[in-house]
């Protein structure tokens, strides 16, 4: 089977790793790819929203599935154009894809429909939005409607950092992303991640996880588009699951086949678990960053079959399996990340660190120049181990940190803190 995947991070590389251990796998593509994905299958020098250009060249190469990696060629109807053209992809249509590409379609989505979510306004004008926060208490939570990679979320302290982030948004902060905002309600509780796999009628649930989404230790700091994750997410008890498959991912999977929009592809629920149960904060149209590695690593099955039977509408009757150790990974990143950071600074010691057992390092924001490896982008490595204990992963994800030699890059110390609470009590 031909597979040509889309996409050049930490999330692609770790699919990529998995896709090519199946033994249905006969070429591997990867648009664009970086230097992980090099080692797997042939990179394709295509950007992954070139559209004209994937769908010309899964047509060219005669591939059998495409798997959208990132949000963004979802979002501009890659899917869409690959169904036309004959080509299965595994990934949700345009339509479809809304619920990640516009924030204030699914909180309306989830209200009429009853999935348990907060309180919310929509508004695309500030005099508005700040007469609504009269109404909500403090923290406040502001989101730009569109993609803006992980960043578009303002948590506000106070009444006035709410007006300054409601006045930002508007005037431009994140572009087109931000032309509408959404205002919610602060949800209690503790965040997680949960995956399931959908062929728009069948649903095949995966695990949960939890991400480190704050720049700093004592998630402190900006927002990130994550700074390290593990799995399995202790909260997610067999009951906490089964509320979020029955409450949350259930009806929107009916409720989007229902406007004739049915989903392909996976849903990715970011879940406040509090007093009341779990509550939806948003949806993701893809496969999380860096959820994605931890959920990789610790995968037993063959991940093929399953993306091509949600692909085809043949999903009914697969399911996963799961190794009972535990994943964890480390982002390092540029200094400077989220904001402002150089670019082009040399990494060692990689191909070293990542020989330890247990430990894979999927690349994230690299590029080979000048015969070295270089950091191009914010987050630039993945750093993933498992171990039989939450404890175990994560001292061995650490001792591998310390063998890449970047002094231009940094990580968040205490990952996987939560775990390793209730580990110790």
């Amino acid at each position: 089977m031909k597979i040509l995947l889309t996409g050049s991070g930490g999330r692609e590389h770790a699919l990529a790793w998995k896709i090519a251990q199946s033994p249905l796998l006969t070429e591997l593509h990867c648009a664009p790819g970086n230097p992980g994905t090099a080692a797997l299958g042939t990179n394709v020098p295509l950007k992954d929203t070139d559209i004209d250009g994937i769908v010309a060249h899964a047509s060219e190469k005669a591939i059998d599935l495409v798997v959208v990696g990132p949000e963004a060629p979802l979002a501009l109807g890659l899917a869409d154009r690959l169904n036309k053209a004959g080509i299965p992809c595994f990934g949700p249509s345009q339509e479809a894809a809304r619920i990640e590409s516009s924030k204030g379609y699914l909180k309306d989505l989830c209200a009429e429909h009853n999935i348990p979510t907060a309180a919310y306004g929509r508004f695309e004008e500030a005099t508005a939005a700040k007469a609504f926060l009269a109404s909500m208490c403090a923290p406040y939570v502001i989101k730009a409607d569109g993609l803006a990679a992980g960043k578009g979320v303002i948590i506000a302290e106070t009444l006035p950092e709410a007006e300054t982030a409601i006045d930002e948004m508007l005037g431009g902060r994140f572009g087109e992303a931000g032309a509408e905002i959404v205002i919610e309600e602060f949800l209690p509780g503790e965040e997680a991640s949960f995956f399931a796999i959908t062929d728009g009628t069948h649903i095949v649930p995966m695990i949960g996880a939890q991400d480190h989404k704050r720049a700093f230790d004592g998630d402190t700091g900006p927002n990130t588009g994550g700074m390290g994750a593990y799995s399995p997410a202790p909260v997610f008890t067999p009951d906490v699951q089964q509320q979020v498959m029955s409450q949350i991912i259930e009806p929107t999977v009916k409720a989007l086949a229902a406007r004739g929009t049915p989903y392909c592809g996976v849903l990715y629920a970011g879940l406040m678990i509090g007093p009341d149960g779990p509550r939806l904060i948003e949806y993701n149209a893809r496969f999380g960053d860096p959820e994605c590695q931890v959920m990789m690593r610790r995968m037993q099955s063959d991940i093929v079959p399953i993306l091509m039977g949600a692909a085809t509408g043949k999903l009914d009757g697969q399911s996963f399996q799961w190794t009972d150790e535990t994943a964890a990974l480390v982002v390092l990143a540029n200094q400077g990340y989220p904001g402002s950071y150089e670019k082009g600074s040399l990494i060692k010691g990689v191909e070293e660190a990542g020989t330890l057992h247990g430990v894979e390092i999927f690349h994230a924001g690299t590029a080979i120049a000048d015969g070295g490896l270089t950091a191009t982008g914010g987050r630039v490595l993945n750093v993933t181990a498992t171990g039989k204990t939450g404890r175990d992963a994560i001292r061995q994800a650490y001792i591998a940190v310390d063998r890449i030699d970047w002094p231009e890059g940094f990580c968040r110390q205490d990952i996987g803190w939560r775990m390793l609470e209730r580990e110790e009590t």
